[in-house]
């Protein structure tokens, strides 16, 4: 989730951590779970209007979404099974996140506008991570993008421990379907040359 900057701010205290998780016995898989579940209670936290409570927890979920990553590759435990269970969980938990501030809104009654960009952010999200799933599975690459997971994620924390969370949407909601966007783009951009490829006539027809 951290880009490489912020990997090694946070090499120190994971290694301090990871030894401590090594000795519980707990697997990485087994704190992706629990990573997922955290969310879900930060989720129930929002739904129910404690907003700064549910930002803090947030940084806190998101420093433990290092965790199970890093304690793969100390222990010799990484597997695509478990890049794939992670990447999933991670999608899983943004989305309830969303929904859980969607339900706070929905059912305050006047919150239609925050409805409309909650729903907005929870698609373009989607498409952000779809579109390089998809791109990648076809052999281009495609990690471009303006406001991809901890961009969201801080942006999000921002909007709820301060009084700007409408702002906060509108960027989300708006940049989320613009990464998407620009993704599309990038892989038009490298598929180029197969397209013009398609459009040249063959000289032995």
């Amino acid at each position: 989730m951290f880009s490489s900057f912020g990997r090694k701010l946070l090499a120190t205290p994971l290694s301090y951590i990871i030894p401590l998780l090594e000795k519980t016995g707990v697997t990485p898989n087994g704190l992706t779970i629990i990573g997922f579940l955290f969310t879900v209670v930060i989720a129930i936290i929002l739904a129910l209007g404690y907003f700064i409570t549910g930002g803090v927890l947030l940084i806190f979920a998101a420093l433990f979404d290092t965790l199970d990553g890093a304690l793969a590759r100390q222990t010799g435990q990484s597997s695509k099974f478990g890049a794939f269970l992670d990447s999933t969980m991670d999608r899983f938990s943004e989305g309830v996140v969303l929904i859980g501030l969607t339900y706070y809104y929905a059912a305050s009654g006047s919150g239609w506008m925050e409805v409309t960009l909650l729903s907005v952010t929870l698609l373009g999200s989607l498409m952000v991570s779809y579109t390089r799933a998809r791109a990648e599975a076809l052999g281009f690459e495609c990690k471009v993008g303006l406001l991809q997971r901890p961009e969201r994620i801080v942006l999000l924390v921002l909007g709820l421990i301060t009084p700007w969370m409408r702002i906060a949407l509108w960027l989300l909601a708006v940049f989320t379907v613009v990464t998407a966007g620009q993704r599309i783009a990038e892989v038009y951009k490298q598929a180029q040359p197969e397209l013009q490829a398609s459009l040249t006539p063959d000289v032995n027809d």
